[in-house]
Protein backbone atom coordinates (compact mmCIF):
# COMPACT_ATOMS: atom_id res chain seq x y z
CA UNK A 1 0.00 0.00 0.00
CA UNK A 2 1.64 3.33 -0.86
CA UNK A 3 -0.64 5.84 1.00
CA UNK A 4 -2.24 5.56 4.33
CA UNK A 5 -5.33 3.67 4.57
CA UNK A 6 -8.05 4.55 7.10
CA UNK A 7 -11.31 4.18 8.19
CA UNK A 8 -13.75 5.31 11.49
CA UNK A 9 -15.62 3.28 13.65
CA UNK A 10 -18.35 3.34 16.53
CA UNK A 11 -17.10 2.83 19.93
CA UNK A 12 -19.29 3.78 23.59
CA UNK A 13 -17.46 7.70 23.15
CA UNK A 14 -18.25 8.44 19.94
CA UNK A 15 -17.07 7.80 16.28
CA UNK A 16 -13.00 6.80 16.45
CA UNK A 17 -10.61 6.81 13.48
CA UNK A 18 -7.82 5.06 12.40
CA UNK A 19 -4.93 5.26 10.12
CA UNK A 20 -2.37 2.51 9.37
CA UNK A 21 0.63 1.44 6.57
CA UNK A 22 2.41 -1.95 6.17
CA UNK A 23 4.16 -1.16 9.29
CA UNK A 24 1.38 -0.19 11.57
CA UNK A 25 -0.79 2.37 12.99
CA UNK A 26 0.27 5.66 11.77
CA UNK A 27 -2.65 7.72 13.52
CA UNK A 28 -5.83 7.36 15.59
CA UNK A 29 -8.36 10.05 16.36
CA UNK A 30 -10.72 10.14 19.00
CA UNK A 31 -14.39 11.36 18.32
CA UNK A 32 -15.11 14.58 17.69
CA UNK A 33 -18.36 16.19 17.94
CA UNK A 34 -19.41 14.52 15.11
CA UNK A 35 -18.28 11.70 12.19
CA UNK A 36 -17.62 14.50 9.84
CA UNK A 37 -14.99 16.07 12.07
CA UNK A 38 -13.54 12.98 13.54
CA UNK A 39 -12.82 11.83 9.91
CA UNK A 40 -11.36 16.15 9.07
CA UNK A 41 -9.06 15.29 12.40
CA UNK A 42 -7.69 12.13 11.11
CA UNK A 43 -6.97 13.30 7.41
CA UNK A 44 -5.49 16.15 9.22
CA UNK A 45 -3.07 14.08 11.14
CA UNK A 46 -2.53 12.01 8.62
CA UNK A 47 -2.95 13.88 4.78
CA UNK A 48 -2.91 11.55 2.09
CA UNK A 49 -5.03 8.88 3.39
CA UNK A 50 -7.67 6.93 1.85
CA UNK A 51 -10.88 5.01 2.82
CA UNK A 52 -10.25 1.51 2.99
CA UNK A 53 -11.29 -1.81 4.25
CA UNK A 54 -8.68 -2.16 7.37
CA UNK A 55 -6.28 -5.66 7.08
CA UNK A 56 -6.68 -8.33 9.88
CA UNK A 57 -4.33 -6.41 12.27
CA UNK A 58 -6.16 -3.42 12.41
CA UNK A 59 -9.36 -5.31 12.88
CA UNK A 60 -8.15 -6.85 16.25
CA UNK A 61 -6.85 -3.24 17.42
CA UNK A 62 -10.41 -1.90 16.40
CA UNK A 63 -11.91 -4.94 18.23
CA UNK A 64 -9.57 -4.15 21.31
CA UNK A 65 -10.28 -0.40 21.51
CA UNK A 66 -13.94 -0.93 20.77
CA UNK A 67 -13.41 -3.16 24.28
CA UNK A 68 -11.41 -1.13 26.32
CA UNK A 69 -13.65 1.74 25.77
CA UNK A 70 -16.58 -0.65 26.71
CA UNK A 71 -15.28 -1.23 30.31
CA UNK A 72 -14.01 -4.63 29.33
CA UNK A 73 -10.04 -5.79 29.68
CA UNK A 74 -8.45 -5.42 26.70
CA UNK A 75 -4.69 -5.25 26.34
CA UNK A 76 -3.57 -2.87 23.18
CA UNK A 77 0.33 -3.02 24.08
CA UNK A 78 1.05 -5.34 21.22
CA UNK A 79 -0.85 -3.32 18.44
CA UNK A 80 1.56 -2.33 16.15
CA UNK A 81 2.32 1.01 15.52
CA UNK A 82 4.53 2.81 12.66
CA UNK A 83 6.44 5.14 14.30
CA UNK A 84 7.82 6.82 11.41
CA UNK A 85 6.74 9.90 11.79
CA UNK A 86 7.92 10.54 15.53
CA UNK A 87 10.78 11.81 17.20
CA UNK A 88 13.20 9.53 19.14
CA UNK A 89 12.22 10.59 22.23
CA UNK A 90 8.84 10.67 21.46
CA UNK A 91 9.30 7.21 20.90
CA UNK A 92 10.81 6.59 23.94
CA UNK A 93 7.85 8.26 25.99
CA UNK A 94 5.44 6.39 24.14
CA UNK A 95 6.80 3.08 24.95
CA UNK A 96 6.77 3.91 28.70
CA UNK A 97 3.49 5.04 28.43
CA UNK A 98 2.15 1.90 26.60
CA UNK A 99 3.25 -0.10 29.60
CA UNK A 100 1.04 1.67 31.85
CA UNK A 101 -1.51 -0.41 32.59
CA UNK A 102 -5.64 0.45 32.39
CA UNK A 103 -6.93 2.10 35.91
CA UNK A 104 -3.56 3.42 36.70
CA UNK A 105 -1.62 6.47 36.24
CA UNK A 106 2.01 7.82 36.08
CA UNK A 107 2.49 11.73 36.20
CA UNK A 108 4.55 13.65 33.71
CA UNK A 109 7.51 13.67 35.67
CA UNK A 110 7.54 9.65 36.96
CA UNK A 111 7.60 9.33 33.08
CA UNK A 112 10.58 11.93 32.78
CA UNK A 113 12.59 9.89 35.86
CA UNK A 114 12.39 6.64 34.07
CA UNK A 115 13.92 8.39 30.71
CA UNK A 116 17.09 9.62 33.39
CA UNK A 117 15.73 13.22 33.91
CA UNK A 118 12.77 14.28 36.31
CA UNK A 119 13.62 17.74 34.25
CA UNK A 120 12.28 16.59 31.19
CA UNK A 121 8.37 16.84 32.52
CA UNK A 122 7.33 19.50 30.41
CA UNK A 123 9.11 17.72 27.20
CA UNK A 124 6.83 14.71 28.20
CA UNK A 125 4.08 16.62 28.27
CA UNK A 126 4.87 18.02 25.15
CA UNK A 127 5.00 14.31 23.74
CA UNK A 128 2.06 13.65 24.86
CA UNK A 129 0.03 16.24 23.25
CA UNK A 130 1.70 15.44 19.93
CA UNK A 131 0.29 11.67 20.72
CA UNK A 132 -0.75 10.08 17.32
CA UNK A 133 -2.29 7.01 18.60
CA UNK A 134 -4.15 7.99 21.86
CA UNK A 135 -5.54 4.98 23.10
CA UNK A 136 -2.66 2.83 22.08
CA UNK A 137 -0.52 5.23 23.52
CA UNK A 138 -2.62 5.86 26.83
CA UNK A 139 -1.62 9.37 27.25
CA UNK A 140 -5.04 9.73 29.43
CA UNK A 141 -3.38 7.92 31.86
CA UNK A 142 -0.53 10.49 32.48
CA UNK A 143 -1.43 13.09 34.48
CA UNK A 144 -0.02 16.53 36.31
CA UNK A 145 1.86 16.20 39.85
CA UNK A 146 -0.05 16.43 42.84
CA UNK A 147 -3.35 14.46 41.53
CA UNK A 148 -4.41 17.06 39.01
CA UNK A 149 -5.25 16.00 35.80
CA UNK A 150 -2.96 18.02 33.16
CA UNK A 151 -4.55 18.99 29.67
CA UNK A 152 -5.71 16.54 27.33
CA UNK A 153 -5.74 17.58 23.61
CA UNK A 154 -7.97 15.08 22.45
CA UNK A 155 -11.80 16.38 21.26
CA UNK A 156 -13.64 17.25 24.49
CA UNK A 157 -10.26 17.93 26.32
CA UNK A 158 -10.00 16.92 30.16
CA UNK A 159 -13.84 15.81 30.47
CA UNK A 160 -12.52 12.82 27.77
CA UNK A 161 -9.26 12.26 29.64
CA UNK A 162 -12.37 11.81 32.73
CA UNK A 163 -14.28 9.55 30.47
CA UNK A 164 -11.58 7.59 29.62
CA UNK A 165 -9.71 7.22 33.17
CA UNK A 166 -13.38 6.21 34.62
CA UNK A 167 -14.32 3.68 32.11
CA UNK A 168 -11.08 1.86 33.30
CA UNK A 169 -11.85 2.77 36.69
CA UNK A 170 -8.68 5.01 37.63
CA UNK A 171 -9.54 7.16 40.70
CA UNK A 172 -7.74 10.56 39.76
CA UNK A 173 -6.75 13.76 42.27
CA UNK A 174 -10.93 13.50 43.63
CA UNK A 175 -12.28 14.14 40.12
CA UNK A 176 -15.96 13.40 39.76
CA UNK A 177 -16.95 10.09 38.40
CA UNK A 178 -18.73 11.65 35.47
CA UNK A 179 -20.90 8.06 34.79
CA UNK A 180 -22.58 8.43 38.00
CA UNK A 181 -23.48 12.28 37.61
CA UNK A 182 -24.80 11.34 34.05
CA UNK A 183 -22.20 13.50 32.51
Amino acid sequence: MDAPGFTLFDTPIGHCGIAWSEHGIVGLELPGSDEARTRKRLLGRVPGAVDAEPPPSVHEAIAAIVALLSGKPADLSGIPLDLARVSDFERQVYAIARKIPPGETLTYGDIAEKLGDKLLSRDVGQAMGKNPFPIVVPCHRVVAANGKLGGFSAPGGVDTKLKMLAIEGAAVGGQPDLFATGG
